[in-house]
């Protein structure tokens, strides 16, 4: 049980105020105006995703005095986030189901060794370690899907290996997904009630973070299949016999694809890796795309982050008109999630 103490601090932390006004960084206007910072009061926070209205936001963030992200959401225009998660273990990748009455997001707090795991990752940040983000690609991470205030948890897939990165098609009758259940982080597709899954990718490497295109024909989602680590942007048809590469220089690393609701434009985090990863700054960018059934014709890529702090984990708004990403810009320099309007060329 929490001391009265604790507990009141925790309280006074969860009051998350409305959203705080921020500055753009020199060249930003061009695509984008009222920024403002959206989450607080938890000690980091993001990969968010809006609510099909638009009114609601799901993310991760770390609960004060625990070391695992936990899902939470809350409302855009501010109020207190709530969790949703089962509050232990690794959580990650949650998103709205299309009707907006269901979340979807990984969770491992079934692994067997929970309490181990708990102990020796806060043995390790009370010695200073793990200060920067880390993909973690437990194996016992499973997918489940909620009402959107917590209850009535199902679980959706049971394979050994990792799953998790889940999203829903447009229509919500299939969820696109990565799985490393034959060894191999692979893209899989399943039904939105977790039966029918076919694997859609098979290939070395990693592939993860997929998202359906508008009209449900196409995957857009990272790789480095070229290179290890070496992250960059593909799309595959969602039968899994047509792919196209988007972005192909091995000196940067490519993450976080996201598709504008025309479907002719998606969004994504970019790095410069030539001298490695030292120095290395997330920015973000979208490119102009043109698809048929069978192919995809990349366009002109824009810049539309330039600020020193990294950005990554970028979205658009239902109606596309806004843009939420993940930046340490504030001034405590905290991951958090920000939102700003969205100008389209």
């Amino acid at each position: 049980m929490l001391k009265s103490g604790y507990l009141l601090a925790l309280l006074l932390l969860l009051q998350t105020p409305p959203a705080a006004a921020g500055d753009l960084s020199e060249g930003e206007d061009r695509y984008l105006s009222n920024l403002r910072q959206v989450t607080s009061g938890l000690p980091r926070a993001g990969e968010g995703y809006f609510s099909p209205d638009g009114q609601q936001i799901v993310y991760q963030a770390y609960p004060v005095g625990y070391p695992f992200y936990q899902i939470y959401s809350q409302p855009l225009d501010g109020g207190s986030p709530q969790r949703i998660s089962p509050g232990r273990g690794r959580t990650t990748c949650a998103y709205f189901s299309r009707n907006g009455e269901k979340i979807l997001f990984a969770s491992a707090h079934t692994h067997p060794n929970l309490e181990g795991i708990e102990r020796d990752t806060r043995a390790e940040q009370a010695a200073g370690g793990r200060r920067r983000y880390e993909w973690d690609f437990d194996p016992h991470m499973e997918i489940y899907v909620c009402n959107v205030d917590g209850t009535h948890l199902t679980r959706l897939t049971d394979s050994q290996g990792y799953d998790a990165e889940g999203s829903y098609s447009h229509d919500g009758k299939q969820i696109v997904f990565t799985s490393s259940r034959d060894g191999d982080p692979d893209l899989y597709i399943m039904d939105a009630d977790g039966s029918n899954v076919r694997q859609i990718t098979d290939v070395d490497g990693y592939d993860g973070g997929p998202f359906f295109s508008p009209d449900d024909k196409w995957i857009i989602f990272r790789s480095d299949r070229q290179q290890e680590h070496m992250l960059q942007i593909y799309m595959v048809s969602v039968d899994g016999k047509h792919e196209v590469q988007l972005t192909d220089d091995l000196n940067t690393v490519n993450w976080a694809p996201y598709f504008h609701p025309s479907g002719n434009e998606f969004v994504w985090a970019r790095a410069d890796y030539s001298q490695g990863p030292r120095g290395a700054n997330f920015d973000l960018y979208t490119m102009q795309i043109q698809t048929t059934d069978t192919t995809v014709t990349p366009g002109e890529v824009r810049r539309v982050t330039t600020h020193p702090k990294a950005d990554v984990l970028p979205v658009f708004s239902p109606d596309g008109k806004k843009l939420m990403w993940t930046s340490n810009r504030g001034e405590d320099e905290s991951s958090q999630l920000w939102i700003a309007d969205y100008k389209r060329p």
